[in-house]
């Protein structure tokens, strides 16, 4: 399908069904399909009205429907919208709130700091939104100024409805009584274009979050952004002679000004761009990195044939970008200033994509990124930041409203997206092709529901399924895995094998009772258990484990994937790190068995493991603990290790994988692996997204969202470029 041609999928989900499959596209919606050839802008409207009755109808009236855990159980269902979820650009199609202009944060509203620079407007002075006695407000560093202004208002629901009854109504389209032309806005109708349709709801002017701002987008915007400068893109940087222009407009860092040497204008080099040579090594690190099996697409592909740009990110590359590898990799190549700032907004951004969140976290979270932004402020020209900059300062508070931001985001909705384009086979009728194929999978999806002995897509096993091993009495005997590969058979020296015999009874805590003679009888397990295992042992190249694919590192090191990696939790809070070098399962009578990794484990001392800024570096080149190699395969956790460029050749940082058990793998949502940063708990009393509705009738309320979207695009809004 043609860039060109715009279709805007309106696409619902039900939150009262379990997290983990309501995101699924199996149980996404698709309500409408807004045809082309072009974006309808603020004539949505119009393409919303038979949804919009719908959800009333649905709301007032609500719908009979049957209970099947009760016989002949009826109850009245009645629906709420809770939000919208989509792009920037999109959001000013629904809300009728402009995202272009001074004012286009419809959070800050018609106090958004903002400033015209040449060319374009940049959202800096975030300094108003520090206190005002803070030492940063009087320092001429910024912009050449004191800064007196006062922090934004929060707008409250009832503060929105009375601008909006300032906003002139709208006839759709180019009405004759307008004469085909552009009305321009009034100063009291601010940044509002219309007054949405979603507003004839009930309860809509009541919602707190009525549109969510989107992480995915956001994110993707802010790294490319950052990269793009830090690379000196000669066609994307934010560090063009007009922002030098900039500068010396505004009196400031005269280092950077533009002048003439002879007849040529030349631009001194910044300290938040990288050198020629620095741009090469960061481009090798990119291509260096081998992540595990299904955590990322293949970066050294994202890499320019001359090793000096970054092309083609998709909205995950950024993703992984920002949280894993950037502030890994600009360590070395810029000062420690601005190293340091670019790691707090890579770790706000992994806390705040968290598959849970903390309310007092986020609240510190807010505090601490008017100071990251006020530094990123002292660093880059005032036309780096462009509206999604400034976004990123309200992220935590919808969080706090809302949840976790996987619930929230467009991953879901973009690749579901990505079906409905492949149904399209008749290019010049893509309305139609997305329809009839939307009916037929739909249909061949309820049938499969009723096939139990034939493969679908909902008992489809995944990829990384190991199966459901037996319940033993013996833990050991429930360290098993899923082998994959060749089985070869290897033969032990008497030393290895009271090793890894000593091991196996060692972690044995049901063992216990026996040792003290206070046990009941004798089982079969420990009978086996007791007995010698055989000399000979079963060996395999790769294995399946609690849902986590391990590699031996002799075979690793030939793929473009990194499976090797493991940890072990000490007795304390330390943590051992290392390299799988053999899966052995070694056989006992009775049909049981053990299965144990022998790993080639790295000196975790002072000396040769480093944690800075919670980023752990660790010297792969020594060894520890060779006369301790074996660990239960349910014992190991799954790591990878990304070169540390500011160290040495020989270091690595560790890079930890969450992990997804027998258990929780029911219970995750499809796209578990974005959610990669440490879980912290969310208060119950904090944990509402929107103003809960009572009404007497009512028995049960079925929570939708919508979004919309018609095509996966990064946005710069407001930018020029």
């Amino acid at each position: 399908m043609s860039l060109s041609y715009s279709i805007w999928p309106v696409v619902l989900t039900t939150y009262n069904l379990p997290p983990w499959i309501c995101m699924k596209a199996e149980y996404l919606m698709l309500s409408l399909l807004i045809p082309g050839l072009q974006s309808p802008g603020k004539d949505m409207d119009v393409f919303l009205r038979p949804l919009i009755d719908e959800l009333k109808e649905l709301w007032v009236h609500g719908l009979d429907t049957r209970d099947a855990a009760y016989e002949n159980g009826v109850f009245r269902m009645r629906v709420v919208l809770l939000w919208t979820v989509n792009d920037f650009p999109a959001r000013s199609s629904l809300s009728g709130w402009s995202g272009q202009g001074y004012r286009a944060c419809p959070t800050c509203n018609e106090d958004t700091p903002s400033m015209r620079v040449i060319g374009k407007t940049a959202y800096f002075g975030h300094r108003c939104f520090l206190p005002s006695n803070h030492h940063w407000r009087s320092n001429l560093q910024f912009d050449g100024r004191t800064e007196r202004k006062r922090p934004p208002r929060r707008f409250s629901t009832t503060d929105i409805l009375e601008q909006l009854h300032r906003v002139k109504t709208s006839i759709p389209g180019k009405h004759p009584n307008y004469e085909g032309v552009k009305q321009k806005r009034g100063d009291d109708e601010l940044n509002w274009r219309k007054k949405s349709i979603f507003y004839e709801l009930p309860y809509w002017a009541t919602i707190e979050l009525k549109h969510n701002l989107d992480v995915m987008h956001i994110k993707k915007n802010v790294c490319d952004s950052l990269l793009r400068t830090l690379l000196a893109d000669p066609h994307k940087s934010k560090d063009t002679d007009n922002a030098r222009r900039d500068l010396a407009k505004l009196g400031i860092r005269h280092e950077l000004h533009l002048f003439k040497d002879g007849n040529k204008l030349m631009k001194p080099a910044a300290d938040y761009t990288f050198s020629e040579a620095n741009r090469r090594k960061f481009c090798r690190f990119i291509i260096s990195v081998k992540f595990p099996d299904g955590f990322a697409s293949n970066m050294s592909k994202k890499v320019a044939q001359n090793d000096s740009r970054l092309l083609g990110l998709k909205s995950h590359d950024c993703h992984v970008i920002m949280q894993r590898l950037l502030l890994v990799g600009c360590r070395s190549l810029v000062t420690k200033n601005i190293w340091s700032t670019i790691v707090e907004l890579c770790t706000f951004f992994k806390q705040l994509c968290a598959s849970t969140v903390n309310v007092s976290d986020m609240v510190e979270a807010q505090k601490q990124l008017v100071l990251i932004l006020c530094k990123l402020e002292r660093i880059f020209p005032p036309a780096f930041f462009d509206i999604m900059i400034h976004l990123v300062l309200h992220l935590p508070e919808e969080a706090i409203l809302s949840g976790p931001v996987h619930m929230r985001w467009m991953y879901p909705f973009e690749r579901y997206l990505k079906r409905l384009k492949d149904y399209v086979r008749n290019a010049t009728k893509p309305e139609g092709s997305i329809a009839e194929g939307y009916v037929v999978d739909e249909a061949l999806a309820f049938c499969s529901r009723y096939f139990d002995d034939v493969e679908t897509r909902f008992n489809r096993p995944d990829m990384n399924d190991d199966g459901i091993h037996p319940t033993r009495q013996l833990s050991v005997f429930e360290s098993q895995c899923k082998p994959l590969g060749k089985q070869s058979y290897v033969e032990l020296d008497n030393n290895d094998r009271d090793k890894a015999e000593f091991y196996i009874l060692n972690n044995s805590p049901e063992l216990e009772p026996y040792l003290k003679m206070q046990a009941p009888e004798v089982t079969t397990e420990l009978l086996s258990l007791s007995s010698k295992m055989n000399m000979v042992v079963s060996s395999y190249p790769a294995c399946i484990v609690n849902g986590v694919r391990f590699i031996t590192h002799d075979r690793d090191v030939r793929l473009r994937t990194q499976n090797s990696g493991v940890s072990v939790p000490g007795t304390g809070q330390e943590m051992f790190y290392g390299q799988l070098q053999e899966i052995l399962e070694f056989s006992y009578l009775n049909g049981f068995s053990v299965v144990l990794f022998r790993c080639k484990w790295f000196k975790c001392d002072s000396k040769h493991m480093v944690t800075e800024n919670n980023i752990t570096s660790i010297d792969i080149n020594g060894e520890a603990y060779k006369d301790d190699q074996f660990i239960l395969a349910s014992q190991a956790k799954h790591v990878f290790y990304v070169a540390d460029p500011s160290r040495g050749p020989n270091w690595c940082v560790v890079q930890h994988v969450k992990h997804l058990t027998n258990a929780s793998r029911h219970v995750t949502d499809d796209s578990s692996f974005l959610n990669d940063a440490d879980e912290v708990e969310l208060s119950d009393e904090e944990d509402e997204s929107v103003e809960e509705y009572a009404d007497e009738e009512t028995d049960v309320e079925n929570d939708i969202d919508t979004e919309e979207d018609d095509d996966d695009r990064s946005y710069h809004a407001s930018d020029s470029d």
